[in-house]
C-alpha cells in the first residue's frame, strides 16, 4: 500500500471518474451504426495520418510496455535498455517490410490477408485460432495487472475480493469500449491515451534529469548505486543470467520482440483503417516517431527509478517492478501533503489507468472482429450473413471475449502471469510473422504451408513455453516450487521462430496432393495482385 493521504486518493478517484466518463462519451458518440461493418471495422477510413499514427502508437504501447518495461529497466539496467530499443525496432520493421502490402491485401482482419490467395474455411479458422492465441494471453496479463495496480494506486487492502473487483471493473469498461466504439471509438481513446502518456512521461523524465543537473552520467552513476548491482547494472546479464545458455536466451528474446510485437493482430488491424497506401506510410512515420520517443522516456524513467527509489524498495512493492514509475512519482513530488506531490502522483495514476483501459479495449476488438468476420461470416456453412447480423455478432463476441478474459484473469491473479506476455509475443513471431511474410512475398506458398506455419508455429511456442524455465524450476517461475522444465530457456523464440518458417516452407514443398490444383491457383492469384501489393500501386 502507498503512504498517501485520503485527499490524494480522493483526487485520484475524481480523475479516474472523469477519464471513464470522457472515454465512454467518446465511444457512444463515435460508435458505428448497427448495420455499418466498414465503420465498425475501419472507422470509415476517416482518420488522418497523424490521428491514425497516434492510434497505432496507442495500441502498440500497452500497459506492459509502460509498467513492465520501466520496471525491467529499473531492476536490470542494460537488459532493460535493449528490451526498450527492441520494442521500437519492431515497429520500424513493420513500417518498412509489411505495412504497405498489408494495407493493400487486407480489408478488416488478418484472415482477409491470408485468405486472399488461399480462400477457404480452413484458412479462416486457423487465422481466428492464432488471433485468439496471441490476444487472450495479453488480455489476461493486462487485466490481472490492472487488479494489482489499482489496489496500489487507490490504497485498497491487498485481499482477493478487492483485486477481483478491480479486474471486473476494468474488464467491464473494456467490453463497453470495444462493443460500442468499434474501430473509430477505440482509436479516439488511443489518441487520448498517447497524448496523456507522452505528456506525463516527458514531465517525469524532465524532473529526473533536473534532479541530477541534466547530466545523464550522474543519473547512471546514481542508478548503479541504487540498484545494488554496481557496474553490472550497465552490463548484460541481470535479467536472465550470464551463462552461455542465458545469453542465447537473451538474444532469442530480443529476436522474438523485434519480429513478434508489431505482428500481433491488434496492431496490424490498425493498418486497415488508413485511407490509402500513402496514408499508411505517413501514419507509420508518426507511429514510429511516437513509440521511439516514448521508449527513450521509458529508459530515463526506469533509470531514474533505480537511482531515486532503489531496487530494494521497488521489489518490495512488486517483484516485477511494475509499480516503479508510481513510486518514482512519489519521490519526485516531494514531501507528503504538498500540492505538487498530489498533482504529480494523480497524473501518473491517470496515465496508468487510461493505458490499461485503452490497451485491453484494442485487444478485445481484434479478437471479437476475428471471431465475427473470419469464423462466423466466412467459415460458417450458413453463407454470407447480412451486415447487420455480422455487426451484432461482433458486438456479442466482444462481450464473450471480455467475459472469458475477466474469468481467466480472476483465476490466475495470484500467479506470476508475465510469462503470458512472452507467450503472446512468441506466437506473434513464430506463427503470425512467418505466415504474413510468406503470404505477401512468396509465390510458392500453399494452403498446407500456411496451415503448417500457423498451427505449427503456435503449437511449438506453446509447448516449449509450458516446459520452459519461465513456468517451473526457478524462483520467479509461475510454479516456483515445482520443476518439470525440459526447455532450458525462458523465451521460445530461438527455436519456435525458425520452426514456424521451416514448417511453412516444408508444408508448401511437400504438398504433393494439392500442388497441381491449389498451388497453381494460389500462384495465379498471387501474381495477379503482386504488382499492387509490392509496388504500393492504387
Amino acid at each position: 500500500m502507498n503512504d498517501f493521504s485520503s485527499g490524494t486518493q480522493a483526487t485520484v478517484l475524481v480523475l479516474f471518474t472523469a477519464l471513464v466518463t470522457l472515454t465512454l462519451l467518446i465511444c457512444v458518440m463515435a460508435g458505428p451504426d448497427r448495420d455499418d461493418l466498414t465503420n465498425f471495422y475501419t472507422g470509415y477510413l476517416s482518420l488522418t495520418p497523424l490521428k491514425n499514427g497516434l492510434a497505432i502508437a496507442g495500441d502498440y504501447i500497452s500497459a506492459a510496455t509502460v509498467l513492465s518495461t520501466t520496471g525491467i529497466v529499473a531492476l536490470t539496467g542494460y537488459d532493460g535498455y535493449v528490451l526498450a530499443v527492441s520494442t521500437a525496432l519492431s515497429l520500424v520493421l513493420l513500417m518498412f517490410l509489411l505495412a504497405e502490402p498489408l494495407r493493400n491485401a487486407g480489408r478488416f482482419t488478418m484472415g482477409d490477408v491470408l485468405a486472399r490467395n488461399m480462400p477457404g474455411r480452413a484458412v479462416r479458422v486457423a487465422a481466428c485460432v492464432v488471433t485468439l492465441s496471441a490476444t487472450l494471453p495479453f488480455l489476461v496479463v493486462q487485466l490481472s495487472g490492472a487488479g494489482s495496480l489499482l489496489i496500489f494506486i487507490l490504497n485498497l487492502p491487498h485481499v482477493a475480493g478487492a483485486r477481483t473487483a478491480c479486474i471486473v471493473i476494468v474488464g467491464s469498461l473494456m467490453i463497453i469500449y470495444a462493443a460500442l466504439g468499434g474501430m473509430r471509438g477505440t482509436a479516439l481513446i488511443q489518441m487520448i491515451k498517447i497524448v496523456i502518456l507522452l505528456g506525463t512521461s516527458a514531465l517525469i523524465a524532465a524532473l529526473v534529469l533536473n534532479r541530477f543537473g541534466w547530466s545523464l552520467g550522474n543519473v547512471l552513476r546514481a542508478a548503479q548505486q541504487g540498484s545494488g548491482a554496481g557496474p553490472a547494472f550497465l552490463q548484460q546479464g541481470l535479467e536472465l543470467g550470464t551463462s552461455p545458455v542465458d545469453r542465447l536466451d537473451f538474444a532469442g528474446l530480443q529476436i522474438t520482440v523485434v519480429l513478434g510485437v508489431a505482428c500481433l493482430p491488434h496492431i496490424t488491424m490498425r493498418l486497415y483503417s488508413a485511407q490509402d497506401v500513402p496514408a499508411v506510410r505517413r501514419s507509420m512515420s508518426w507511429a514510429v516517431a511516437t513509440v521511439t520517443t516514448f521508449c527513450l522516456l521509458v529508459i530515463i524513467m526506469g533509470t531514474g527509478a533505480a537511482a531515486l527509489v532503489g531496487s530494494r524498495y521497488i521489489t518490495a512493492a512488486d517483484p516485477q517492478g511494475r509499480t516503479s514509475v508510481l513510486m518514482l512519482s512519489q519521490v519526485l513530488g516531494g514531501a507528503r501533503g504538498f500540492a505538487g506531490t498530489t498533482i504529480l502522483y494523480s497524473a501518473v495514476a491517470g496515465m496508468v489507468f487510461i493505458t490499461l483501459l485503452s490497451s485491453v479495449a484494442g485487444m478485445t476488438l481484434a479478437a471479437a472482429s476475428s471471431l465475427a468476420h473470419d469464423l462466423f461470416a466466412h467459415a460458417s456453412r450458413r453463407g454470407q450473413p447480412e451486415p447487420r447480423t455480422e455487426m451484432t455478432v461482433a458486438v456479442w463476441m466482444s462481450v464473450a471475449v471480455g467475459t472469458v478474459a475477466i474469468g481467466l484473469a480472476t483465476l490466475v491473479q495470484e500467479w506470476n502471469v508475465g510469462v503470458l506476455t512472452t507467450l503472446a509475443i512468441c506466437i506473434g513471431a513464430s506463427a503470425v510473422a512467418p505466415a504474413l511474410t510468406y503470404s505477401l512475398f512468396w509465390r510458392g506458398f500453399t494452403r498446407t504451408g500456411l496451415l503448417a506455419t500457423l498451427y505449427g508455429g503456435a503449437a511449438c511456442a506453446l509447448l516449449l513455453m509450458v516446459f520452459s524455465k519461465a513456468v517451473s524450476g526457478t524462483p520467479s517461475a509461475v510454479f516456483p516450487h515445482t520443476d518439470f522444465h525440459l526447455f532450458p530457456m525462458q523465451s521460445t523464440g530461438l527455436v519456435s521462430v525458425p520452426f514456424g518458417y521451416v514448417a511453412g516452407w516444408l508444408g508448401s514443398r511437400l504438398d504433393q496432393r494439392r500442388r497441381a490444383a491449389d498451388s497453381s491457383e494460389a500462384r495465379r492469384l498471387y501474381e495477379e495482385s503482386e504488382a499492387r501489393l509490392l509496388a504500393a500501386a492504387e
